[in-house]
């Protein structure tokens, strides 16, 4: 009995790697597992090498029904028992049939994508109102947050991208969209001397970016280093997570950032705000403010009492609500509710 995991995401960001982590997971579980995607070559490859079936999709409007047949077919040949639906994509091409349909919403998407799917589950308690607010029987919703776990392994050598080893290193994740607010830690970093910022992730902006960089007067101490699939060994390189964004639904980030140790400055956007508590796990800014967030990064540097305490706070955030096991246990007992448990 197969769990079929369906992603019509193109590219890179945040909800696409918690979709390999999740599965990784539960493989580490005993679950059987296969995966239905867009074509995305090294999230396939991650896939494979985890040994799963994957079956590429079109997940495009003017593919929805070749892609529901597809998945139909696919679903069948690998006795699925619970189909995933991993956003709207997903849920607008998940076919029915005999299996249970379950929704993963980690944004505050239109139900109709989810329609006769059996459950939905929410990564916030904000978006389980969400949800519940728009007709959603509240006993076929639950909430399951994201989980983070830090891996073994070491620092990025910062000479890769010509960092001094003694600089303040600012880490700041995430897609190159108006969303994340770099603009905003390019703008905080002309008020930190010294101070050099990595900018991790791929989009539509880079180009402006860069250019705002030059017209700022900081180009050499930023460094756009692309999206990388193993983000670990870059917190691992920060001194201090910076994460403005204006629009952040949870905000894996901030939970990866606990994992590693690093200290974060984030935005009071509406994921950030029901994580951080400001000066305990985090220091917590207002959107589109780069004097404060500028601040918050100065306190922390001058305050090494401050920074190991919101460190510590963080860890223990992150073991109390966002565990692997801790969340990796809810899904397995909703799983048991279809009749999907793992090998004993």
């Amino acid at each position: 009995m197969t769990l079929l995991h369906m992603l019509g995401a193109p590219g890179d960001g945040g909800a696409e790697t918690y979709f390999v982590e999740l599965i990784r997971a539960l493989k580490s579980r005993g679950y059987a597992q296969a995966a239905a995607t867009r074509p995305y070559p090294s999230r396939d490859a991650l896939l494979r090498q985890m040994s799963l079936p994957v079956r590429n999709l079109g997940f495009t409007p003017i593919t929805t029904l070749t892609s529901r047949i597809g998945a139909r077919q696919f679903a069948e040949k690998v006795d699925a028992k619970i189909i995933l639906s991993w956003m709207s994509r997903a849920g607008s091409v998940a076919p029915p049939g005999p299996w249970a349909r379950i929704g993963r919403l980690g944004g505050y998407y239109s139900l109709k994508y989810f329609k006769g799917h059996d459950f939905l589950v929410a990564n916030t308690p904000d978006i389980r109102r969400f949800i519940i607010d728009n007709g959603w029987p509240a006993d076929r919703v639950s909430y399951i947050p994201n989980f983070a776990a830090a891996r073994p392994g070491v620092p990025f050598d910062r000479a890769v991208y010509d960092t001094p080893a003694d600089a303040k290193l600012l880490l700041a994740m995430g897609r190159l969209h108006e969303d994340k607010a770099h603009d905003v830690s390019l703008k905080a970093l002309t008020r930190i001397p010294g101070a050099y910022l990595w900018i991790a992730g791929s989009g539509p902006l880079k180009d402006e970016l860069q250019e705002l960089a030059i017209k700022l007067g900081v180009a050499d101490r930023v460094r756009l280093i692309g999206w990388h699939d193993d983000a670990g060994p870059l917190y691992r390189a920060a001194d201090i997570c910076v994460f403005p964004s204006r629009t952040e639904p949870f905000g894996n980030v901030i939970i990866q950032a606990w994992a590693h140790g690093v200290p974060v400055v984030t935005a009071r956007s509406i994921g950030p705000s029901l994580l951080i508590e400001d000066g305990q796990n985090g220091l917590i800014t207002p959107v589109d403010d780069d004097a404060a967030v500028a601040n918050a990064i100065a306190r922390i540097v001058d305050e090494p009492a401050l920074a190991q305490h919101l460190i510590d706070q963080g860890r223990a955030c992150l073991a109390r609500d966002f565990s692997q096991e801790k969340v990796v246990a809810q899904w397995s007992a909703l799983f048991a509710r279809y009749g999907v448990t793992a090998p004993s």
